[in-house]
């Protein structure tokens, strides 16, 4: 009987030893696909911890720039200078020309029917030239004696809501050129260059409309060339 329970012990103890055997390999390979997929998760943080600080960076950087953008568009300084030429169907004034030669407009200032429209209230400096090319002489003796000194004058005037519907003057400047001489050569000719500039600084309203005035007889002699006939407006 003892014999029998020694074989059945020692069968019983080859099983376990050989289900232990058999366990061990499986266990590892447990243990192995555990680290692994903790390795996984570890990586996959890291990865998304990654993304989410990125994607926080180039949220931050994009506000930056519209930040940026937004205090650029607040810090434009409302201008505008244009380019004045003749033109025989504008009777009073040169006429205005924009975006030609060196003129430009920034900030709300825009160049409507050959005037200036201020877009808000505030403090401006205006300020405008007009340069001329003038004969002093002339084949009629009597015109001459009758009016010796020739002279130039140039205006700016502002029309206001606020000052009711009509034109003020707000800069005007007369100058003597020459004194006109009686020309003995029908081919002779005496022309001499005269520059009219004015500039002050004026408090105007929103809608505010500016405009020259020149003396028509004047315009024909009126120079284009660059930097010699302009107008202009910017907020201080």
């Amino acid at each position: 009987m003892q014999g029998k329970c020694k074989v059945l012990v020692d069968a019983t103890d080859h099983t376990v030893r050989r289900e232990t055997m058999r366990v061990n390999p499986s266990s590892k390979q447990t243990t192995a696909l555990l680290v692994f997929i903790l390795c996984l998760a570890a990586a996959a943080s890291v990865v998304l911890l990654f993304s989410r600080h990125a994607k926080v960076q180039g949220q931050d950087e994009d506000n930056f720039g519209n930040r940026h953008t937004l205090r650029q568009m607040a810090n434009v300084r409302a201008a505008i200078h244009l380019y004045g030429y003749y033109n025989s169907s504008v009777k009073s004034s040169a006429e205005w020309k924009n975006k030609v030669d060196q003129s430009h407009s920034q900030g709300g200032l825009e160049l409507k029917n050959n005037q200036i429209v201020i877009p808000q209230n505030g403090l401006y400096f205006v300020y405008s030239q007009a340069s001329f090319r003038v004969n002093c002489s002339s084949r009629d003796a009597d015109d001459a004696s009758s009016q010796p000194i020739v002279h130039v004058s140039h205006t700016v005037k502002r029309w206001s809501k606020s000052l009711g519907d009509k034109d003020w003057t707000i800069l005007h400047s007369i100058r003597s050129v020459c004194q006109m001489k009686a020309s003995i050569n029908s081919g002779e000719e005496e022309n001499w260059f005269s520059s009219v500039y004015m500039g002050a600084v004026f408090n105007l309203m929103k809608g505010d409309r500016l405009k020259t005035v020149m003396e028509e007889k004047m315009l024909q002699g009126l120079e284009d060339e660059s930097g010699k006939t302009f107008f202009g407006v910017f907020a201080l």
